[in-house]
Parts: C-alpha cells; structure tokens; sequence
C-alpha cells in the first residue's frame, strides 16, 4: 500500500511529476495491500500455464500440414486424453503446491526488499535485473536438474516430468511436487540477491513460465524470436533431453546452453546434430547429381 492517498502528494514527495506508468500504478495500488498485490502473481503464472500451451496444443490435434514440418519428433502424436491428463498434473500442482507456496512465502518477499512503492524502475533497470535473475536461475537450475538424473533423484522425483518423452507446452510444469519446490528455489534466488520493483518480480516468474513452455513446446518455428537470443536453448535442445528419457545426461540447461558446453554435457546432443548434418549433406549432394531439388531439416531427419 503506498503512503500517499493523493496525486499530489506523490508527485511532491518525487519532486516531480508521475510519469503515466507510474500514474496508472498509483491508482491501482495506492489502496491494495501489498500482501495483495504479491499474490497477484499466482493469478499470472496460472493463467500463463493454461492458456499459452493451447494452441499448441491445438496444432498438435489438427495436424496442420504447414505447421506440421516443424513438429520436432513427428512420428509421436498425443492424443487429447494424454493432453488432458497432462493438464490436470499441471492444476493439481498449482492448487496444492505453488499456491500455498505463495501464500505463505510473503514474510520472504518483504525480508529480501521486493518493494511495491514508487518511483517505478527505468526499463533499463528492469532489464539488468531479469539479465541477472536469469543467469541466476540457469545455473543453479543446471545443477538441480542434474542432481534429478541421478539415480535416487529420477526414480523418487524426476520420472514424473519424463512420462512425456515428446514434451507439448502443458509438460513444462508438469512433475512431481517435490520437483516444483526444488526448481522454485532458482527463480528465488535472483529476486533475493538483487531485489527489485514488484512488477519486476511479476514480468520475471512469467516471462520464466513463458521460457518453459517455450522449450516444451514440441515444435521448432523458425520465427520465433528466441533465436536471436545468444546460447538460447530452445525447443529443440530441450526436446534431445526428452527424446533421450531418463538415462539422458544431455541437455540440462534451462534457459542458455553455456553450462552443458562447460561441463561437457551436450556431447550428445552436438554429436547427433553432426551426424544429422552429415546425412543432409550426402542426400542434398545425391539429389543435385539426379537433378533434384532437396531441403531437409533435422526434423525430417529424425522423422526418419
């Protein structure tokens, strides 16, 4: 709640005038409690679990031939009933795990600084700060996940998240309950280490959702502007980790791919990549010697 109850008496306590963001956030929050407001984040990650997967889900149950080039393992379909039972895992952790979480994980957010007051944070303040809650996260995460493919953390835990071998966007969240609150430990860290605005706090657990249902998505579009992303991982990259199951020891990077490059564990998935591009060679070079056109993608190879 903030400590104004006019206009006015913001813009005097700044020395200046609000800015229209910050203007629209006093009258939204000026008589919210900021207990609130932090709860407002529950809202968001659920509504962005549900509902951005769906047309994913949707192309996946049409089998549009457009889209269908790009479907990263298309030999493996999903029914609705293997879809729909996904979803409930996903329901069932929200209302039983990560919603009690925040509610009673307030005290920590107000101990480590998370403020809801003004002046608002510049966007360039925002973006250093998810930079770092990123960088934070993925590598912290790297090692957690990898403790999940030891012997005792797969078979207790991290099977759960493995039932999907082809992951679809409603897989990201889906897995065992002791798993959401280990990988949650990640995305609190970087909050805690470099505390910022609310909002910030709200645009990183969803942007971090959008993240993971990215790399689940199960299709490889080559439009999609995480590309530009530098040592982003992606769909494809997550999808070798699936693909792989659980003796996989490839692939572990959340969200870049610097630390499977560190630590050698991508060996596999950069061999395989070798030897899909060595067969794409010697079809393309015996399609020209028969004066045939050929454009295949690792997809098409792996289709195979």
């Amino acid at each position: 709640m903030l400590p104004y109850e006019t206009i006015q008496e913001a813009s005097a306590a700044l020395g200046r005038n609000l800015s229209t963001a910050e203007t629209i956030w006093f009258n939204y929050s000026a008589n919210k409690s900021d207990y609130f407001l932090y709860c407002h984040n529950f809202v968001f990650l659920f509504v962005v679990s549900s509902v951005l997967p769906f047309p994913l889900i949707f192309i996946e149950l049409a089998g549009l031939a457009g889209v269908d080039r790009y479907k990263i393992q298309p030999k493996v379909r999903l029914s609705w009933p293997e879809m729909f039972r996904c979803y409930k895992g996903v329901v069932r952790n929200y209302l039983l795990v990560i919603g009690p979480v925040q509610l009673v994980s307030y005290p920590y957010i107000k101990m480590i600084g998370i403020r809801t007051g003004l002046p608002l944070p510049s966007g360039w303040e925002m973006f250093a700060q998810l930079l770092v809650y990123f960088l934070i996260e993925d590598y912290t995460n790297y090692w957690i996940h990898r403790f999940l493919h030891s012997k005792w953390g797969y078979e207790k835990i991290h099977r759960v998240h493995h039932e999907y071998t082809t992951p679809i966007g409603y897989t990201a969240p889906y897995s065992h309950w002791a798993e959401v609150l280990l990988l949650g430990i990640p995305s609190f860290l970087g909050p805690a280490m470099v505390p910022g605005h609310m909002i910030t706090f709200w645009l990183w657990t969803s942007l971090r959702n959008i993240e993971a249902i990215d790399t689940h998505a199960g299709y490889d579009f080559p439009w999609n502007p995480t590309k530009y992303i530098p040592f982003y991982g992606g769909a494809e990259y997550h999808d070798y980790h699936h693909y792989v199951g659980g003796q996989s020891q490839s692939n572990f990077a959340s969200v870049f791919t610097y630390c499977d490059y560190i630590y050698g564990t991508d060996k596999g998935y950069r061999y395989q990549n070798k030897i899909f591009q060595k067969l794409k060679g010697e079809l393309k070079g015996n399609g020209e010697q028969n004066g045939v056109s050929y454009h295949f993608s690792t997809q098409d190879l792996k289709s195979d």
